[in-house]
C-alpha cells in the first residue's frame, strides 16, 4: 500500500497519485531509472508500463507514482516523492512569477491652459517615471467650453513628446477620446554602463 498523503493543498489536488490514476498503462519518465531498475530486478527505461507494476516499485522505494500529464495517450507518470514534487513545482512557479515584469502606467494630467512652470514640473516627473521603466500616459482634459481649444491641447502634448524624446518613445500621436486627448509613452531601452 502506498503511503498516505495529506492532500489539503490546492496544488496537490491537481495531480493524481498512485491508485487515483485511472489508466491501465502509463508512460514512465524521470531521472531515477537506475533506482527503479534495482527494485524491479530488470532494466527500466523511459517507456510504457502497466500501472500496477509501477505502484509496486514505488512502494518498495517509499515513493509515489505521480501523474504529470493526464491528457497524453497513455498518461505520463513519474516515480518520485510527491511532497518534494509539489515543493519543486511551487518553487518553479514562484521563480517564473518573480521573473515576469509588471507594466506600470503613470498618469500625467494637463489642462488646455497649463502654464510653462507646471508644464516643466510635469515633464521632470514624466522623465523620472520613464527612467524608472514605467510607461507614461499623458492627457489633456477639456472641461466645459474648453473643448474648443483642442488645438492647444494637441500642441501641448506634441511639445511634451518633444521634451521627452530622448528617454521615451510615443506609441501613437495624440488622439481625442471623449473630453480627453491622450498620448502614451514607453521608456526607451538604454544600455546601462557597468
Amino acid at each position: 500500500m502506498a503511503k498516505k498523503l495529506k492532500v489539503s493543498d490546492q496544488l496537490a489536488q491537481k495531480f493524481n497519485i498512485n491508485e487515483q490514476i485511472r489508466s491501465y498503462e502509463v508512460r514512465l519518465v524521470g531521472d531515477n531509472m537506475e533506482e527503479i531498475s534495482k527494485v524491479a530486478g530488470k532494466p527500466v527505461v523511459v517507456g510504457v508500463y502497466q500501472l500496477m507494476h509501477l505502484i509496486r516499485w514505488a512502494e518498495e522505494l517509499d515513493l509515489d507514482v505521480v501523474e504529470i500529464s493526464p491528457n497524453a495517450d497513455p498518461p505520463v507518470v513519474k516515480i518520485t516523492d510527491f511532497q518534494k514534487f509539489l515543493y519543486d513545482k511551487k518553487k518553479r512557479e514562484k521563480e517564473i512569477k518573480a521573473n515576469t515584469s509588471k507594466t506600470v502606467i503613470k498618469e500625467i494630467r494637463f489642462g488646455p491652459n497649463t502654464d510653462e512652470h507646471d508644464f516643466e514640473f510635469k515633464v521632470r516627473h514624466a522623465k523620472k517615471f520613464l527612467e524608472e521603466g514605467s510607461k507614461v500616459k499623458a492627457y489633456v482634459t477639456f472641461r466645459g467650453r474648453s473643448i474648443v481649444f483642442q488645438d492647444r491641447g494637441e500642441l501641448l502634448l506634441l511639445k511634451f513628446l518633444k521634451e521627452l524624446e530622448e528617454v521615451g518613445a510615443s506609441e501613437a500621436l495624440p488622439k481625442l477620446e471623449g473630453r480627453k486627448m491622450m498620448v502614451m509613452l514607453s521608456p526607451k531601452k538604454t544600455v546601462k554602463k557597468a
